[in-house]
């Protein structure tokens, strides 16, 4: 993919302003305010020491003065080892500070992905999430914690040291701070050309991040080895890698050579300054000795901070790439948004009436409906069946009944309530899920079945399973409820996982039950087993089933039948089949 630095620009420009990175400091103003008088102090008690210089060489050499020498020896040992104790200190209180902006930052970006639709996560990478979370905002520690420090501490003793140059001879300090304009050109020309590099840098680290997680799960290993792809992914990671490592060597060193001209002026300003002093020695008011020898300890003083506060501008000019992708996904819009007065409803007062009021759905604008005006009410206690072709709508029905997409038209309604209107919570705790590709954490069984219910107990959690008919399964286990599952699942079979799901959701005791393909995976023993279980649950439950095998729905309430997105029949299963239509020619294909 090529890098457009224009469009890199634009995108800077949009999302990332100095006001709103430093809105990330402003919960830590205060704390930040000690630190930055602590930097002060810092600076204040290390410039004692070229001013005792001077009195030595002046005064007390010259004089042979023991007592004084011995005190102003004295006072330049106490100001420096002051100056670095209050150092050690402002570092710690400053990285402190710099760990807790980033958890902040972290936490309210996983908190934005959490609020995204469907939409967005089936179309960005999940390695392209993890790198933002993970890679950019790790990047931005060098910003919040050593930049930070290094900055407030080198810019106090770049002011206090140019303040104590102009007291020292006003003269010397104009010729050495004529250098500061043409370094601070330099410093900004090299920062500009390195923080589009670090954009393209980090987008490199993404795609390399996204193969990993797509090739080196369980599925990506199974998908290599059968398919015998191995070797051409190792390639293609190899060229990954490749790419990643020519564009970090451009952000690192681009514009060097421009830099090394910094250096090159910085290091020569001891040997002109006494060059200058040696003509100003001609001069009707000479500068003493002890005035050169201390303007030079003072140009050391203020070369080195100077030198990292250019360093420092360039660096922050590389981070305002890793903010542009931080806050790129920051300003993606939640569309799923609950009510500022949402419509709640109590436990004991719901009642799983389902209402599809002309329901409308298209996955992206100018592309047909995915769903187009179906209308049905499904009375409360009730057993409905959608089923359908391949890509009929039926899946993408069940995605707007969890409100995983608002509906562009139409409406759908829980007890006489739009989804739209009812709180994230209530709508959790009426409709339940299990969908045809269970997903489960890398955690023990009975931390799974927990995720439902953080307060179950084990008695519960065993109840529930065997309503899903994987109890006996789990005891016969080495360690039990105790198992881990593995990433994925993947100790645990299809079937199996499916059963995990649907005991996980039966522990939350929803009044509605979606089941999207949910026993696809199961042998037909199994199969049947699990189906008396539903229906002995399903008493006085709202069932709402999306199935492709047809044996599952044929005691079903009502059948509905959807074909490209409509709904064109429903009716029983007899009644069904007795048209000879739709339904009738899904039964003869099975």
């Amino acid at each position: 993919m090529t890098f457009d630095p224009d469009a890199y620009d634009a995108l800077a420009a949009r999302h990332v302003s100095m006001r709103r990175v430093l809105n990330l400091f402003a919960p830590y103003r205060a704390r930040i305010a000690g630190v930055m008088a602590l930097m002060v102090l810092a600076s204040a008690l290390g410039l004692a020491g070229p001013f005792l210089l001077r009195a030595i060489i002046d005064t007390a050499l010259p004089q042979q003065d023991l007592p004084l020498l011995a005190w102003l020896a004295g006072g330049m040992i106490a100001a420096a080892l002051a100056s670095a104790g209050i150092g050690a200190l402002q570092v710690v209180l400053s990285t402190r500070i710099g760990q807790e902006i980033l958890h902040d930052l972290r936490v309210r970006l996983y908190a934005h992905l959490q609020t995204l639709s469907l939409r967005f996560f089936t179309d960005t990478r999940t390695g392209e999430v993890q790198s933002r979370i993970a890679g950019d905002i790790a990047g931005l520690q060098a910003l919040v914690t050593d930049t930070a420090n290094e900055l407030g501490r080198s810019l106090s003793a770049v002011a206090m040291t140019a303040v104590a140059i102009v007291i020292l001879d006003w003269r010397l300090a104009l010729f050495v701070l004529v250098v500061v304009p043409l370094t601070v050109l330099i410093s900004a020309r090299v920062a500009r050309l390195r923080e589009a590099l670090t954009y393209r840098q980090q987008a490199r680290a993404a795609d390399m991040s996204a193969a990993v997680e797509e090739t080196l799960s369980a599925p990506g290993i199974i998908l290599s080895r059968t398919m015998g792809r191995g070797p051409w992914l190792t390639q293609r990671f190899a060229r990954l890698s490749r790419d990643l490592s020519r564009v970090e060597v451009g952000a690192h060193t681009a514009g060097e050579w421009q830099w090394s001209l910094i250096g090159f002026a910085l290091a020569t300003l001891p040997a002109l300054t006494l060059l200058a002093g040696g003509l100003l020695m001609q001069s009707a008011n000479p500068a003493s000795i002890g005035t050169l020898v201390a303007m030079i300890a003072l140009q050391e003083q203020l070369l080195w901070p100077f030198e990292q506060l250019l360093e420092i501008g360039r660096e922050t000019r590389k981070t305002r790439a890793l903010f542009a992708r931080v806050f790129e996904y920051l300003d993606k819009p939640v569309e799923i948004t609950e009510r500022a007065d949402p419509v709640t409803i109590p436990r004991s007062e719901m009642r799983g009436e389902v209402q599809l009021d002309h329901v409308r759905f298209a996955y992206a604008e100018g592309d047909g409906p995915a769903v187009e005006d179906v209308s049905l009410t499904v009375a409360a206690g009730s057993h409905v069946a959608i089923v359908g072709p391949t890509g009929s709508g039926k899946t993408t029905l069940g995605y707007l009944l969890a409100r995983l997409f608002d509906v562009d038209g139409g409406a759908i309604s829980f007890d006489g309530v739009d989804l739209r209107d009812l709180s994230f919570e209530t709508l959790s705790q009426m409709l339940g899920v299990v969908s045809q590709e269970p997903y489960l954490l890398h955690a023990s069984v009975a931390d799974n079945l927990r995720f439902a219910r953080p307060d179950a107990t084990e008695a519960e959690l065993i109840a529930a399973a065997r309503v899903a008919q994987i109890h006996d399964h789990i005891a016969a286990l080495p360690a039990g409820y105790d198992t881990l599952v593995g990433e994925g699942g993947f100790r645990f079979s299809g079937g199996e996982k499916q059963r995990l799901a649907l005991a996980r959701t039966i522990l939350r005791d929803p009044p509605i039950l979606l089941l999207d393909e949910a026993t696809s995976a199961l042998d037909t023993k199994t199969e049947r087993a699990m189906s008396d279980a539903l229906g002995a649950m399903s008493e006085g439950r709202t069932t709402i089933t999306i199935a492709h095998r047809l044996s599952t729905v044929r005691e079903a309430d009502l059948i509905v039948v959807m074909q490209r997105g409509r709904v064109v029949e429903s009716g029983t299963h007899a009644a069904l089949e007795a048209q000879g239509g739709v339904y009738a020619g899904l039964l003869a294909g099975t």
